[in-house]
């Protein structure tokens, strides 16, 4: 879950997941729809696959136990090289290589002039940390506290060095020098992307439909997307002949993504007729309520939710 989301946004998710999932054999018995009920907001939903997917590969395994080499780790799915040195460094307490998080830190202690750029921060990591945490015992609790430090207090725009309990120790703030540290540059713009969905709502139902697995959103129950003109070239299953543009009106929707912003313009629309409307393979009828409630993106449970509003 702190793969690119941080930590406070994680607590919450992270809390109600062990709830519902306490083990590795709960999850791996789990329906998948499940486990991305539980991640819906989060982002990068292959991560909840991965993990669900390595969760059944562990309990499928000869001996039923979590693997315990760097190699047996990193073939699970989701996990690689990083992820595996990293849980032998916390759970094994072993030294391994340190992640971006714990390196931007020990970065800036042991300033050397210029920031390290990304791509060779996996090439000089190894030596950095084994510089760093020498022949120490407590990895564990050592690289807890490099990673808490690297996200609350050595942060990349704005570090607060006045306030962090190692600054008596780092260099660029004795030499006055720490604004020199550089970080990723200037971002560009993201690019803009638009799309229109449609909210097919038939007697307090509406239609959702499951994403591919691979792509955008995978897995999860989305509302269809349209193309914006014109709107009544929709998917196929809907009989139009029955259906009309609502008097509801919903505004345009901006979420923002890792890469790209997208524009989502909603349309809303009530089938006329009370008489069944059918449903392609991977679509269903839900409640408003249930839909909100669902496996769904969460621009798409904001759209659901201001629907109920209205």
């Amino acid at each position: 879950m702190l793969q690119q989301t941080q930590v406070a946004t994680v607590i919450p998710y992270y809390e109600r997941f062990l709830a519902r999932f306490p083990d590795v054999k709960s999850l791996a018995e789990a329906h998948l729809d499940d486990v991305l009920v539980l991640w819906s907001g989060l982002g990068y939903y292959s991560r909840a696959r991965n993990l669900h997917a390595a969760a059944q590969t562990v309990t499928e395994s000869k001996d039923g136990g979590f693997p315990r080499t760097s190699k047996a780790l990193a073939s699970l799915p989701g996990v690689g090289r990083s992820t595996a040195a990293a849980d032998r460094g916390v759970r094994l307490q072993q030294a391994r290589k340190r992640s971006s998080t714990e390196m931007s830190s020990g970065a800036r202690a042991s300033f050397r002039g210029a920031w390290l750029p990304r791509r060779e921060t996996g090439r000089e990591s190894p030596v950095e940390a084994r510089r760093i945490a020498g022949a120490q015992e407590g990895h564990r609790a050592y690289t807890q506290a490099l990673m808490d430090l690297g996200a609350s207090v050595c942060t990349g725009p704005r570090p607060a060095c006045a306030t962090c309990p190692s600054r008596r120790a780092a260099r660029p703030v004795r030499r006055e020098k720490w604004k020199r540290i550089r970080g990723r540059g200037r971002a560009s713009p993201w690019p803009l992307k638009k799309t229109a969905m449609l909210l097919l709502l038939r007697e307090g139902e509406v239609l959702l439909e499951k994403r591919p697995l691979v792509g955008l959103w995978g897995g999860l129950w989305c509302l269809p997307e349209i193309p914006r003109e014109p709107i009544r070239a929709i998917t196929a299953g809907v009989d139009w002949a029955q259906s009309s543009p609502s008097t509801k009106r919903l505004p345009l929707l901006r979420h923002g993504f890792t890469h790209f912003t997208l524009n989502i313009t909603p349309v809303v629309c009530q089938v006329a007729s009370a008489s069944p409307c059918a449903s392609e393979p991977g679509q269903v009828w839900l409640t408003l309520e249930e839909a909100a409630q669902a496996a769904v993106p969460a621009p798409v449970r904001k759209l659901l939710n201001s629907l109920q509003a209205v």
